[in-house]
């Protein structure tokens, strides 16, 4: 979640190769049985159920683009092995085939694994690891990169923003105070599921902290909650702001809020 897939594109986005495809594939979501024939293509016949004809494997459709290996940690042994020659000798043989296939590709993989240990432990290549080893690039989680935390909610509540088309405009500076200090243990998915889940909550144009507290129920554990009184003089605020844009009509107000008239009689 700390956005590994979006920086392998970004890098394939700045190079040469852009012109060509970037594909991704996530180890840790394909079946063993099915990750060879993925990899490598296979040819018709190859096995009960293959595509007439056959089918091009994901490291031949990324042919002189990129190729993103996600999780890398959760290969066995025998794709380690096969995967170490794609990188040695650019080239590779589909399943149930006997034809060699050039291939020119760059390969970036990701895991969050330490695969040091995982190859003192006999669980990885070494081979493979010292071979990948080119560059290495650690992306840091969420709570250590707190000066990009307003950046990616101003971007993703516009994408959801378009997507829910919610009222919802910006989050107020003691709101975005709230969210730069909590630590998103789920990292950018954590963040892009609080942006829906306030764009769909809200019903004004500014997210104070009542709002926030309410589409991140987490929040309170990580910080001083406002207390019931704060949260009250918020709600008041509000109701009185609803009330004079729609010049007192209380039918318009409740629409606005997304409430019902009679609540909207009991709050006032």
């Amino acid at each position: 979640g700390t956005g590994k897939e979006m920086f392998a594109r970004l890098i394939h986005s700045e190079s040469p190769r852009k012109a060509h495809p970037f594909v991704a594939m996530n180890c840790a979501a394909i079946p063993e049985s099915l990750m060879e024939s993925e990899l490598f293509g296979y040819e018709e016949g190859a096995f009960t159920g293959a595509r007439k004809g056959g089918r091009i494997g994901k490291i031949q459709l990324a042919n002189h683009g990129t190729f993103f290996l996600d999780e890398i940690g959760d290969i066995s042994p025998k794709l380690q092995g096969q995967l170490l020659r794609v990188l040695q000798e650019h080239e590779i043989i589909r399943v149930g085939g006997d034809t060699v296939i050039p291939v020119d590709v760059r390969v970036i993989t990701a895991t969050n694994k330490d695969l040091s240990s995982e190859v003192q432990q006999g669980a990885f290549r070494e081979d493979l690891f010292y071979r990948l080893d080119v560059l290495e690039l650690e992306l840091p989680p969420l709570r250590q990169r707190k000066q990009d935390i307003p950046r990616l909610l101003e971007y993703f509540l516009d994408l959801e923003r378009e997507k829910h088309a919610c009222v919802l405009t910006d989050i107020s500076p003691d709101g975005m105070k709230l969210l730069t200090a909590y630590p998103w243990p789920g990292n950018i998915r954590e963040v892009i599921n609080f942006c829906e889940r306030l764009c769909i909550l809200c019903k004004h144009s500014t997210a104070a902290p009542a709002d926030i507290y309410m589409a991140l129920p987490r929040l309170a554990d990580h910080t001083s909650a406002p207390s019931p009184d704060v949260i009250r003089s918020d709600a008041r605020a509000r109701l009185e702001q609803a009330l004079l844009l729609h010049h007192g009509n209380r039918q318009a107000t409740a629409r606005y809020l997304g409430i019902h008239p009679t609540t909207l009689w009991r709050q006032m």
